[in-house]
């Protein structure tokens, strides 16, 4: 007894902490927590998520076919909205091709603005004999209305909650199979076609989806519920009318004996087909990827560029689905599997996995068994610890999660169950980790907060130092002489417009992570990435007395990065690079406020002051001036054995004070070269004679440097003086002019 006392006195920090997550754990299993349980879902559906990217449906023919109005659809045929002659003639060659219903993922609200009594209203002033004329046309939307009448057509219609609108009565019945769905979702009205073209149709649908909360579409309802009437979706009716069924048959718990919630729909009956759903009355979406042969475009149709028997193949006997896929008429919804589905899609694949039997459930007693599992085994496990130790509570515990994960990946691929492997996971995790570091945590507490707050932005050997001796690091603002530098990428609008968004984040992860690397190296802290910007500071939150220095070597290092990136990144195929990629940096030293700055919702290491604000204006000044590196005249007087030469007085946006701008060419070993002394000697004499508006004198020695200066890179910065002199000569800037060029753009 007294051995059972001391473990369990031993131990007991470490067992309650794990029954409480435990138990916890289990609470959001049983209770609908707003905060936790939410998140928690969400995670289970991000690995329902990674199932299906892992184990796509195999896409069978099940005899549905999309009719995709895409983009060289519209170029052959004129923009959108067509006149409903068009789609008359398109809906028209899939009857006669022998489809078995024809459903349209579009909503036809409006009168055809091309009708002709619509047109005979414009002429109605002008010219009354035109207009009267055009009245004895047929009208679009009749003739459209009789073509409906003539094939197994299914319209579609958006609910609403806007009282303004209409309901809706559904084209066939929906018979109960016990209570009202209480958990279906319901609606107050709808946007419903025209009603002759809705009269006319042998089906109707909803074609409203909604999303999960991260906007994916992992659930697909069959019915929704508006007043007392039920109604069927779009792929459900076109099932139905496909199968010339005059009902649908919704089963409820309290009328099909499985129990459940009252009013919780069980499954739906069309036709031969049992469709189980969730007790919202939906599927859950199984998709499969990207098939060409579910998709056929809409111009081969209309355009008879199909042979009447390739017609009747594609779509004899087949639930047709038309959609619209041109870019800017897209319906696009997240899938697991795509960020950008055509809605159209989503309608199709419902009734592929409905006529195939092929449908992901999660049955009745998941929850009970995901709860049992999470009670049995984290109770089992955190009892253990105390006597396993931590390596094999490590290896139990491991094996435990890998045993889950397993199982559930199983019941997915084998069975197409849905069993949630999160809560017991994370419940043994949570335990496990609280059971066996609970003793470690206060010391370990600042160590772990200096990784995650700086291993982002500082060199790893910094990082190191922080660690091992917090002292060095002064949380707060405080200020400090730093240097600063601002490196943006030349022109990164057009670049952009040449590439997708895909192609702009991996050619800015080839750019930013070489340069990033240089900086790290050179003892930078990584203030932020502003899209294709870089922000970085150097003498925080660790003392570098070489900062100077090291900043100005950084920059020296990127430009000679980018020549060789440039070469080499054009050599290769793998990753998009926009051809010559150029860069301008600003560097600047001076007084700044650096520390935890922002809300106290959120923290971000960063600075603040004048010094930030120059180094931001002195970078946007590169491209004027045409140079890559230009630093501020307080960094110069810190780099005096560095290779660099003044470029002009400024005074730029904002700031009142002059600043001496200078160009960063170089380090010591330019700087003591004779040949940059003998230059650097006479762009001084150049600069002084333009500022004493000598300027013959400065014109000629700009002829005379002109070779050197395009071998420095400064040919645009010459060119831009001799243009300067030109106008200067021919109107004088005064005797009061003190040589100060004032910025108008940042």
């Amino acid at each position: 007894m007294n051995r059972i006392k001391a473990w369990a006195s031993k131990c007991g920090a470490q067992i309650v902490p794990g029954l409480l997550i435990i138990f916890a754990f289990a609470l959001l299993q049983t209770l609908s927590v707003p905060v936790l349980s939410p998140a928690l879902d969400r995670i289970s559906l991000l690995v329902f998520d990674s199932y299906q990217r892992i184990s796509p449906r195999p896409y069978q023919d099940a005899a549905v076919r999309v009719v995709d109005i895409d983009d060289e659809t519209i170029r052959r045929f004129g923009q959108w909205p067509w006149p409903r002659t068009d789609i008359a003639r398109l809906t028209l060659a899939l009857g006669d091709a022998g489809a078995a219903s024809i459903a349209f993922d579009i909503v036809f609200s409006e009168d055809d603005r091309t009708s002709p009594h619509q047109l005979a209203k414009r002429f109605q002033k002008s010219d009354p004999g035109i207009a009267g004329e055009l009245r004895q046309l047929p009208d679009n939307d009749a003739q459209l209305a009789q073509v409906f009448g003539l094939t197994p057509t299914v319209t579609g219609y958006f609910l609403t909650n806007d009282d303004q609108k209409k309901q809706v009565q559904p084209k066939a019945g929906l018979a109960l199979s016990g209570t009202m769905p209480t958990t279906a979702p319901r609606y107050r009205s709808a946007v419903s076609p025209l009603p002759g073209l809705e009269a006319a149709g042998a089906g109707s649908g909803f074609l409203s989806i909604k999303a999960d909360d991260d906007s994916v579409i992992r659930r697909t309802p069959l019915i929704a519920v508006q007043g007392e009437q039920l109604l069927p979706s779009l792929s459900l009716d076109a099932l139905r009318v496909a199968r010339q069924a005059s009902s649908v048959i919704v089963k409820t718990s309290d009328g099909s004996g499985e129990g459940g919630g009252a009013g919780d729909v069980v499954s739906l009956k069309v036709a031969d087909f049992e469709v189980p759903t969730t007790a919202a009355g939906e599927i859950w979406m199984h998709y499969t990827k990207p098939v060409p042969d579910r998709v056929v475009p809409a111009w081969k149709v209309l355009s008879g560029a199909l042979p009447q028997e390739e017609m009747q193949r594609l779509f004899g006997g087949h639930v047709v689905f038309i959609g619209a896929g041109a870019i800017g008429l897209r319906d696009l919804r997240s899938t697991p599997l795509n960020d950008a589905e055509p809605g159209v899609m989503v309608h199709a694949q419902a009734a592929e996995q409905m006529i195939l039997k092929h449908f992901l459930v999660r049955p009745d007693w998941a929850v009970g068994l995901e709860r049992s599992l999470l009670l049995v085994l984290g109770l089992g496990l955190v009892f253990a610890l105390p006597r396993l130790g931590a390596t094999w509570g490590a290896l139990i515990g491991g094996a435990l999660v890998a045993a889950i994960a397993v199982a559930s990946w199983m019941a997915f691929s084998q069975y197409r169950y849905l069993l949630n492997p999160t809560y017991p996971v994370l419940g043994l995790t949570f335990a496990y980790v609280i059971g066996t570091v609970l003793t470690y945590y206060r010391e370990e507490r600042q160590r772990a907060y200096i990784h995650n707050a700086f291993d982002r932005y500082l060199a790893p050997e910094l990082v190191k130092r922080i660690a091992d001796d917090p002292g060095q690091l002064k949380l707060g603002g405080e200020l400090r002489e730093m240097t600063v530098m601002f490196c943006d990428i030349r022109s990164f609008s057009s670049i952009s417009e040449k590439l997708s968004p895909d192609e702009i984040i991996q050619f800015l992860i080839a750019f930013l992570t070489p340069m990033t690397d240089l900086l790290l190296a050179r003892k930078a802290t990584i203030d932020k990435y502003i899209g294709d910007a870089i922000l970085a500071f150097w003498n925080a939150p660790l003392d570098d007395p070489d900062h100077h220095a090291n900043a100005a070597r950084g920059a020296l290092d990127m430009v000679s990065r980018l020549k060789t990136l440039n070469v080499e990144m054009r050599a290769q195929s793998e990753r998009p690079w926009p051809g010559e990629v150029k860069i301008g940096i600003g560097l600047n030293a001076g007084d700044c406020c650096v520390g935890n700055m922002g809300s106290e919702q959120r923290l971000s290491y960063s600075l603040i002051g004048d010094t930030v604000n120059l180094a931001s204006r002195i970078e946007g000044l590169t491209k004027y001036y045409g140079v890559q590196v230009a630093i501020g005249s307080a960094l110069k007087t810190k780099l005096p054995d560095f290779a660099a030469v003044l470029i002009d007085r400024v005074r730029v946006v904002g700031r009142a004070t002059p600043e001496a701008l200078y160009v960063l060419l170089g380090d010591e070993q330019l700087a003591s070269e004779p040949q940059f002394k003998a230059f650097a000697e006479k762009h001084a004499t150049m600069m002084e004679a333009y500022r004493t508006q000598r300027w013959d004198e400065a014109a000629n020695l700009i002829d005379m440097l002109d070779e050197q200066a395009e071998a420095y890179g400064l040919n645009k910065l010459y060119s831009l003086y001799r243009d300067r002199i030109l106008v200067f000569t021919a109107t004088s800037p005064g005797p009061d002019w003190d040589g100060v060029f004032t910025a108008t753009e940042k």
